[in-house]
């Protein structure tokens, strides 16, 4: 059973994009902060009427972000 559920965040061209790497789920926020209560909400709303055990998900599972910098340029 899985006891991480993993997503990615990266800057889209108006708002931060965080998309679900074990899950079909995809959202946005203005601002990271946003972007973070986001992704709760959206893990909430796709697991809702869900059983954890059949999507091989633990009950006591995490969530873990990865931010993707923009690509460093040299000045």
């Amino acid at each position: 059973m899985k006891r991480i559920i993993q997503f990615r965040i990266y800057k889209g061209e108006k708002y931060f994009v965080a998309e679900c790497i074990d899950l079909p789920i995809v959202t946005q926020g203005k601002t990271l902060d946003e972007v973070v209560e986001n992704i709760r909400e959206a893990i909430t709303l796709h697991l809702e009427d869900e059983s954890l055990e059949e999507l091989e998900i633990s009950p006591d599972f995490t969530v873990l972000v990865n931010l993707e910098l923009e690509p460093y340029a040299k000045a």
